[in-house]
């Protein structure tokens, strides 16, 4: 067909029907949408074994099987595209190189080859994208605390500040909030009037909350003139994030989480009772003729790893106490899961250059006189600093760019993995 020696530019659309012509798009020189052959050759083990397991269950089903070939399929998806825009390619240049192609069909096929170039691209960023696995606490819901850090009063003036914008930015996503702790300590008012804030816990209870706002943790340092700073000189302060994962009410099967993840020691919720110490004393603070006359307040201790957690908030000691324990196992979770990332980290540092950003390390600069916001992770600065602080989109883009960065530093680790797996069998 291509060796017409004319073809207007309406047969050629005509030709190029949208199935084929998207392939085309997708298209590119060899330059263009390289892949890492390590990662490829995984991207084609897993999609062997998705289609291993969808002939498997045509005639039987197995709850364990189709869930393990709904994770496969995103890559399997990727990697097909991916293998077709190479096709398609392949066409484009034999097309070109064709010395009976019409004039005008050649130059339609250069225009297409430049354009997908870049499509080329994003689609193996999409390939690689697929192949990063999954945070094992993605889809749950989180618990967030906020403490202010270095910088006296000042520090938890802002402390406040970032709990308003973490309420008003899951307003908006339509996350459901509710705020589990909220202590305030002896100071200076707040230029609102209100007490300065030692420590929040919000509990987001929407699923995929966790995954979403993850990369929120870490040190934020505010740099502004305070409300009571009377030479108008500029302070620099602290405030401490931590995101955790909290353990939801009921499973994705309906059954109570106790029943399939409390109870069992290979969970990362599992907390042996025996290693934990119970005290029960009277609550402290404003409150009333209640506060100091009932022991309603709960402090759990986890002996092993001496980790605290004190919770007053409710009238109830049983209450207080459902809410210590689901703090302590939401912590305890989370140092496990960092524990098992340091191990691998000590393999990965070398290739990602940089150690891991945790809470100890500083990850966002508010600035006021400049209204910028620094995320020293992605690099990304906004200079929307009042829209940011009312959780508004350019919050978006600071949280989107962070994953961004997350997700190229877990496909360089993905890469390292890889290829030390590879070379092993070499070295024996």
């Amino acid at each position: 067909m291509f060796g017409a020696p004319w073809i207007c530019r309406r047969c050629m659309n005509t030709y190029l029907k949208p199935g084929r012509r998207r392939l085309i798009r997708f298209a590119s020189n060899e330059s263009h949408g390289s892949f890492s052959p390590v990662l490829l050759a995984r991207a084609r083990d897993m999609a062997s074994e998705h289609d291993r397991l969808t002939d498997q269950t045509a005639e039987s089903f197995d709850a364990k099987i189709q869930k393990r070939i709904g994770e496969l399929k995103r890559v399997t998806e990727a990697l097909r595209e991916w293998e077709a825009s190479q096709n398609a390619i392949q066409e484009l240049h034999a097309l070109l190189r064709d010395p009976t192609t019409d004039e005008e069909l050649r130059e339609l096929a250069s225009e297409d080859m430049a354009s997908t170039r870049t499509e080329l691209d994003l689609l193996s960023q999409n390939l690689a994208a697929s192949l990063t696995p999954k945070h094992p606490f993605e889809d749950m819901p989180c618990l967030m605390e906020i403490r202010p850090g270095a910088g006296g009063g000042e520090a938890a003036i802002f402390a406040s500040d970032l709990l308003r914008m973490y309420k008003t930015y899951c307003a908006r996503k339509n996350f459901r909030l509710s705020i589990m702790k909220y202590e305030t300590s002896d100071g200076d008012n707040g230029p609102g009037g209100e007490p300065p804030l030692s420590e929040a816990i919000l509990e987001i209870e929407s699923p995929g909350a966790y995954g979403q706002l993850r990369s929120e943790a870490g040190v934020h340092r505010v740099q502004r003139v305070p409300a009571t700073e009377t030479k108008g000189r500029t302070h620099t302060s602290a405030v401490s994030v931590l995101v955790l994962p909290s353990l939801p009410a009921t499973g994705s099967d309906g059954m109570s989480m106790s029943e399939t993840d409390l109870n069992d020691p290979e969970s990362d919720y599992y907390v042996n009772p025996t290693d934990v110490r119970v005290d029960v004393m009277r609550a402290r603070g404003a409150g009333g003729q209640h506060v100091n006359t009932t022991d309603s307040a709960v402090r759990l201790t986890h002996v092993p790893t001496n980790t605290v957690v004190s919770m007053q908030e409710s009238r109830s000691q049983h209450k207080n106490r459902e809410k210590a324990w689901q703090v302590l196992r939401s912590r305890l979770a989370q140092a496990r899961r960092e524990a098992r990332e340091d191990e691998v980290m000590k393999l990965r540092r070398g290739v990602m250059g940089v150690a891991k950003m945790g809470r100890e390390n500083k990850v966002r600069t508010y600035n006021w006189g400049q209204q910028r916001v620094t995320d020293h992770r992605s690099g990304l600065s906004v200079y929307n600093l009042d829209d940011v602080m009312d959780g508004g989109y350019e919050l978006d883009k600071v949280i989107d760019s962070v994953k961004t960065w997350m997700g190229e530093q877990e496909m360089q680790m993905l890469l390292a993995e890889e290829e030390e797996a590879n070379a092993a069998p070499k070295k024996k």
